[in-house]
């Protein structure tokens, strides 16, 4: 009866294995109307993108305008905005052995000089951690 029961029990898992890894056919090609009904589309989305950026902007200036207003009421000075810096584009730095330039993030100057190990100056010792010279090493550390 366990006999039976197993080879029923891997039939069926063949049989779902095989069901599982079966491929389905492609789509057909779109004919003229799917293609003017995608397009249609296209530009409905577009047009959606183009009135929820409008309504952001409004929102903003509203809010702009109210908190504006609410600051003048209070008799408080009114802020003026920051100016948002775009991102600069990544500068070429020279690297550490006259090889190829290398970018930085961010386009800044590296804020250290770099060895010819390409380790920056003071990196592997920042100021206060400076390891033990001569007889100030613990006790137990020689072995």
């Amino acid at each position: 009866m366990t006999k039976i029961a197993s080879l029923g029990l891997a039939a069926c898992f063949a049989l779902c294995a095989s069901l599982a890894f079966a491929k389905i056919p492609p789509p057909p090609p779109p004919d003229e109307k799917a293609k003017a009904a995608a397009e249609e589309k296209k530009a409905k989305d577009a047009a959606a993108a183009e009135k929820a950026k409008a309504d952001q902007a409004a929102a903003e200036d509203k809010a702009v305008k109210n908190f504006q207003g609410n600051m003048k009421k209070a008799g408080k000075p009114i802020p003026k905005p920051t100016p948002v810096a775009a991102a600069t584009p990544p500068q070429l730095v020279p690297g550490p052995a006259g090889g190829k330039a290398t970018p930085t993030p961010g386009g800044a100057a590296p804020k250290a000089a770099v060895s010819a190990k390409g380790h920056e100056q003071g990196a592997m010792t920042p100021s206060g951690n400076t390891p033990p010279k001569g007889n100030d090493t613990p006790k137990d550390a020689k072995k």
